[in-house]
């Protein structure tokens, strides 16, 4: 059997070969968030309790002129076969993302949780338009939106590129075997879900498994001198000095808040959005910069020794 490095690599190459690609320059501004798992409204939708902090944050980028890039599992097809009930539970967060893409501003990869985004015939049935029950009459939504496994973000004055995926590809469990795992999650680990429990083939629920795949992707910046941009294990990551650039925009279903991946002016940054109190003890949301800004230029491998040592 072919080893998880050797196959986190084939997929990778395979993903960057077949990627769409975007190109951008410096006055481009983008936010990457992934791993929403938005569901349906029920006590095993982790998404649920931070629906509000991503709305404020969306309405942000969305009025200061932001491609909003989702990096995978934005919506917990998994563990709900239904599409119909997850945009029900959140009808406003739908409207929102409409906007962005009426406007040409809307990029969606997919990751293992909703990689029936895939196919087209699925994506053309659930994702183009809706019924409206109420009024009786077909409301489109995203027609003719097309989700990807990978785009390669390329600078168009000096070529510089990034590859952004989910992060699942090499990953057996949630890749090769992501029939099996998704069974598993729809008719079992669903409902322990709802009372705190993680499925243990999560990359979520073991950190050796995070640093594992961590170090598997840097391994394939190095080789490919690409850096990249990814979710799925849920835990941010923004490179330290001499570090290579791997970065992970976090998730939007941890308790502390969603964080994300901003590009803007040339520059990358790790932000977070919570809630914070002022001191009348009013409850406000706030984005904070994690980590950063740094020039994307910094992380050029091509001509950067630095990195490669």
């Amino acid at each position: 059997m072919i080893s998880e490095k050797k196959l986190a690599e084939k997929r990778l190459t395979e993903a960057y070969n077949n990627a769409k690609i975007e190109y951008f320059d410096d006055n481009s501004k983008y936010i990457f968030f992934s791993d929403c798992h938005r569901g349906d409204g029920t006590p095993s939708d982790e998404f649920a309790k931070n629906q509000n902090i991503f709305l404020f944050a969306l309405e942000f980028y969305f009025n200061n002129g932001y491609t909003y890039v989702e990096v995978g599992d934005g919506d917990e097809l998994w563990e709900h076969s239904n599409f119909k009930h997850i945009r029900l539970a959140h009808d406003e967060v739908y409207a929102l993302l409409k906007k962005f893409f009426d406007l040409g501003r809307l990029i969606v990869l997919y990751g293992n949780h909703n990689i029936h985004l895939k196919c087209s015939n699925f994506v053309e049935k659930n994702y183009y338009k809706f019924y409206d029950e109420y009024n009786e009459e077909d409301i489109e939504l995203f027609p003719g939106i097309t989700p990807y496994e990978a785009v390669v973000f390329k600078h168009r004055n000096t070529g510089q590129e990034i590859l952004t995926v989910h992060g699942h590809q090499g990953d057996r469990m949630n890749d090769k075997l992501w029939h099996f795992n998704m069974l598993t999650v729809r008719y079992f680990w669903k409902f322990l879900h709802s009372v705190g429990f993680i499925n243990p083939a999560s990359p979520v629920k073991s950190s050796e498994k995070i640093h594992k795949i961590e170090r598997i992707y840097s391994n394939w910046i190095k080789m490919k001198k690409i850096m990249i941009i990814c979710g799925h294990t849920h835990r941010p990551h923004f490179p330290k000095v001499a570090e290579l650039p791997y970065f992970n925009d976090g998730s939007c279903v941890r308790a502390s808040g969603i964080q994300g991946i901003e590009i803007v002016d040339g520059n990358i940054m790790l932000i977070e959005w919570r809630i914070r109190t002022d001191s009348d003890g009013g409850l406000h949301i706030k984005r904070k910069i994690v980590r950063g800004p740094e020039k994307i230029e910094k992380f050029d491998l091509r001509n950067n020794e630095t990195y490669l040592q």
